[in-house]
């Protein structure tokens, strides 16, 4: 489904908290494009909404109504995780492209749905899986693959942050709302693993817990016994990939004084890739057998290069211009009659590391993809 005429691409959204808007922020931006019409039951976030798309802009309580009463090229959902796959409902069959926020969805059997549903689609369906946008990752991404640290070994993500944020009726505050932190949250580093690596992931190994944020938070306190928030805070996960790689995820969430808010190395038999975010890349090349069987020192050369933006970044947001650019990436797809970089088979697996890794957290043992995700499942 190709848009080929001169019009803009007209946009609604669905969900319009904190990423809603942002995504609003970015369509205005975006060339050729205008916010149309928003969907959400909550006022006050249509009314953020309304304010953000700087003009006129329809607003509905539910998705259908404004489906069926606008005239829309794109539609964006970015609803509380749990409920994609009931929101996406109204959607299928009709001629939009779909942008989804991420996770998928917040278990595997939802977004196998998902991806059922999307096969006989007749528009785009694109995860918003954005980080593989930000400029340093981007490039550090490309780096690898054209193979500055040889056949990779080890790659690791660190990121030391802030504190889940605050949203609407702190639905964030609960695995049964979110999918769980590793879900929720970590999907970014799973796509970032795969995309980076190539490979498929077979095994996880994870420990993790919830040690300082939120403990003294509670929720529907008119229950007789109020609820506690139970996101994880804290955890290590390895990731085992059928190519002999090794992937660490490094993620604390109480660590708001760190310089850099993620940082990511790719180490192999040839060199090493760094890049931190927001910030700059580092590649150390060298010939690593000749220095050690020449009995040299590690004297191997380093460039350092800033990578702190591109030029094709109009909107920065809250993702260090990384949201604009997944629009700039959708917005081509649609218009040539391409397919989505960031699709819904990436949105099953980044889901599927994230709940095995959490199984792992649970039964204390390491996971087979295997068991979350049947082996065929994503078979054409």
């Amino acid at each position: 489904m190709r848009h080929d005429d001169d019009r803009p691409l007209r946009y609604g959204f669905v969900g319009v908290g904190m990423m809603g808007v942002e995504h609003i922020r970015n369509v205005v931006a975006l060339p050729d494009a205008v916010p149309v019409a928003a969907a959400d039951p909550h006022e006050p976030s249509l009314a953020a909404a309304a304010a953000a798309a700087g003009g006129p802009l329809a607003t509905y309580a539910g998705t259908e109504e404004m489906l069926d009463a606008e005239e829309l090229d794109v539609v964006v959902v970015s609803t509380p995780n749990v409920s994609h796959r009931e929101v996406l409902g109204p959607c299928w069959g009709r001629p939009v492209h779909l942008l989804v926020e991420k996770p998928l969805c917040t278990t595997v059997d939802d977004a196998l749905a998902v991806r059922a549903a999307a096969a006989s689609h007749p528009g785009l369906v694109a995860v918003g899986l954005e980080y593989r946008y930000m400029p340093p990752v981007a490039r550090f991404i490309d780096e690898v693959h054209r193979g500055a640290a040889g056949r990779v070994v080890m790659l690791s993500i660190r990121e030391h942050r802030y504190p889940f944020l605050a949203k609407v009726g702190d639905w964030n505050r609960f695995n049964r709302n979110t999918g769980g932190t590793l879900v929720e949250k970590c999907c970014h580093f799973f796509d970032l693993m795969r995309v980076t690596l190539g490979a498929r992931p077979v095994r996880v190994l994870a420990s993790g817990g919830q040690d300082v944020n939120h403990l003294d938070e509670r929720y529907r306190t008119e229950l007789a016994t109020a609820e506690v928030p139970d996101i994880l805070d804290n955890a290590f996960v390895v990731v085992e990939f059928d190519s002999g790689a090794r992937a660490l995820l490094d993620l604390c969430m109480f660590a708001e004084g760190s310089r850099w808010e993620q940082e990511l190395a790719a180490t192999g038999d040839r060199g090493k890739v760094e890049t931190h975010v927001p910030g700059f890349m580092e590649v150390v090349r060298g010939a690593r057998p000749e220095l050690v069987l020449g009995g040299r020192g590690p004297d191997w050369p380093v460039e350092v290069t800033e990578v702190l933006d591109d030029d094709r970044i109009l909107e920065q947001g809250g993702h260090h211009g990384a949201s604009y650019l997944e629009h700039v990436a959708l917005a081509e797809a649609i218009r040539s009659g391409g397919t989505a970089e960031v699709g819904v088979d990436d949105g099953v697996w980044s889901v599927a590391m994230g709940v095995a890794a959490h199984r792992s957290i649970d039964e204390g043992r390491p996971v087979d993809l295997d068991e979350v995700l049947p082996a065929g499942a994503l078979a054409d």
